[in-house]
C-alpha cells in the first residue's frame, strides 16, 4: 500500500467549473455550471469552501478560503466529448481518439427497424428529448400500444423508457441488452439506458430501477490495475455500470444523492482499505438537464450539509477526492439541455494533512486515476500523479 490505506473518490455528476479552451467546438462558450449557480444567489457550502472549492476559480458570493484544509485544482478533459462515459473512462486512464457518436436527428431508420424486429414490437419517439418531457408526451400512447419509447440526448446514449406495468423490468432490460449488441461499429454509443417509469397519465414519474449498459472499456484501465494488485474496489451509484463491472468487487446502486452519501458512510464502516468510488447523479439528472438552477443550488447545499458528519468519520489514513466528470450548466441563457465542455473541480483532503496545496490546472482527468494507482503501487497509461505533492505537504504538517 502507498501513502493512504483507503481512498474515497466522489464524482459530483455534471458539476463543472468553467469552459475548457476548446469549448467553442462544442457550442459551449461562456458556460460554467458552478459559476452560474453561484451567480444566481449566495450559496451556503462551507465545507466545500473549506476544502478549497472557491480557491479553484472565482465564484460569486464565495470568498476563497485563506487556508484551505484540502488540496485544490481543476482538471481538463483530454478526450473529445462531454459525457459520463468519456469523463469516467479518462479518470481511469483511458483517452479516446474520437468522441462517442451522438444523434441530434434520431437514430438511423435501419437500426431502429432491426431493433424493432428483434424485440418483436414497434417503437415510439426516436429523437433527442428530456426524459421527463418525453414520457409526458408519449407515455399515454406507450401505455395504449405497448411500444417502448426510444430517445437520445446531446450525449451518446440510446435510452428506452417503458411503464413498469406495461413492459416488466426484466423485459425492458432484455430490450436494452439487444440494443447494446446492435449499437456497435459506427453506432457504438457510450451507453444504453433503461428508463422505467410508473404512474398514470399526467402523473408519470421515473422509478429508481434505471440500469446503464456501457461499452466495455479498453484494457488496461485503473480498475483492472487495482484488481491485479488485489486492491478492493467498492462502487456506489452507477460506477459499476460505467465500467461494465470490471474491477468492481462489490457495488450498490442509489436512489439519490442523500442515499449515496449514506452508503458512502456505511462503506467507511465496512471497507477498511482500497478504493470506495461513488457517483452522485442528482446534479445532472434532476437539475442540470432540466435547467433547474435553484434545484441545482439546493442540491449542492444538501451535499455540503451531508459532508459534515461524513468528514468526521474519516481517518488520518484516508484520502478523499471530490471531482466531476463534465459540466451541465443549467443557466437559461443557454437554451440547450446538453452537458457542457468544462473543467472539473479537483479537491483532495486527508484528516492527516495535505492542506492548502494548489494542484493547479491538470491537463487530463487521468491525473486523479494516476494518483490512485500510485497510492496502491500501480500505474496507468495516462496521467501525472499528484500523490507526492500531497505527501510532501503531509510531511510538513507532521502526518
Amino acid at each position: 500500500m502507498g501513502s493512504f490505506r483507503r481512498v474515497i473518490w466522489i464524482v459530483l455528476d455534471s458539476v463543472g467549473i468553467g469552459e475548457l479552451p476548446d469549448a467553442a467546438d462544442y457550442g459551449d462558450v461562456g458556460r460554467t455550471t458552478l459559476g452560474h449557480i453561484a451567480e444566481s444567489r449566495p450559496l451556503t457550502v462551507p465545507n466545500l469552501v473549506r476544502l478549497g472549492l472557491a480557491n479553484i476559480a472565482p465564484l460569486a458570493h464565495l470568498p476563497p478560503a485563506s487556508s484551505p484544509i484540502g488540496a485544490y485544482g481543476k482538471g481538463a478533459t483530454h478526450s473529445p466529448g462531454k459525457d459520463t462515459t468519456t469523463g469516467h473512462w479518462e479518470m481511469a486512464g483511458v483517452w479516446l481518439e474520437q468522441a462517442f457518436p451522438t444523434y441530434p436527428h434520431g437514430f438511423p431508420r435501419d437500426l431502429i427497424a432491426e431493433f424493432e424486429k428483434q424485440i418483436g414490437r414497434g417503437t415510439l419517439g426516436n429523437k433527442p428529448a428530456s426524459g421527463t418531457e418525453i414520457i409526458k408526451e408519449l407515455g399515454e400512447e406507450h401505455v395504449r400500444t405497448g411500444k417502448p419509447i426510444v430517445y437520445t440526448s446531446g450525449d451518446s446514449v440510446f435510452q428506452i423508457a417503458a411503464h413498469e406495468d406495461v413492459i416488466p423490468i426484466a423485459e425492458l432490460y432484455r430490450m436494452c441488452e439487444i440494443a447494446r449488441k446492435l449499437l456497435d461499429g459506427p453506432n457504438r454509443v457510450g451507453r444504453v439506458i433503461a428508463r422505467p417509469f410508473a404512474g398514470t397519465p399526467g402523473h408519470f414519474a421515473r422509478t429508481t430501477r434505471r440500469h446503464d449498459y456501457a461499452v466495455d472499456p479498453p484494457k488496461p484501465m485503473l480498475l483492472d490495475v487495482l484488481a491485479e494488485r488485489g486492491v478492493p474496489v467498492f462502487g456506489i451509484g452507477k460506477i459499476h455500470d460505467i465500467y461494465n463491472g470490471r474491477g468492481v468487487e462489490k457495488y450498490v446502486t442509489t436512489t439519490g444523492n442523500a442515499d449515496g452519501v449514506a452508503k458512502l458512510a456505511s462503506a467507511l464502516h465496512d471497507q477498511k482499505s482500497g478504493l470506495i468510488f461513488c457517483n452522485l447523479v442528482d446534479f445532472d439528472m434532476l437539475y442540470g438537464h432540466r435547467k433547474d438552477v435553484e434545484g441545482f443550488a439546493e442540491s449542492l447545499e444538501e451535499f455540503d450539509r451531508l459532508l459534515t458528519p461524513f468528514l468526521a468519520l474519516m481517518r488520518d489514513s484516508d484520502l478523499l477526492m471530490i471531482t466531476a466528470d463534465h459540466g451541465c450548466d443549467p443557466d437559461p441563457r443557454w437554451p440547450t439541455t446538453d452537458h457542457s465542455r468544462e473543467y472539473v473541480p479537483v479537491l483532495a483532503y486527508s484528516p492527516g494533512g495535505g492542506a492548502s496545496v494548489n494542484l493547479g490546472v491538470r491537463q487530463t482527468l487521468a491525473d486523479m486515476g494516476q494518483t490512485v494507482a500510485e497510492n496502491f503501487g500501480g500505474k496507468i497509461l495516462h496521467g501525472k500523479s499528484f500523490l507526492q505533492e500531497i505527501a510532501d505537504s503531509n510531511a510538513v504538517s507532521g502526518r
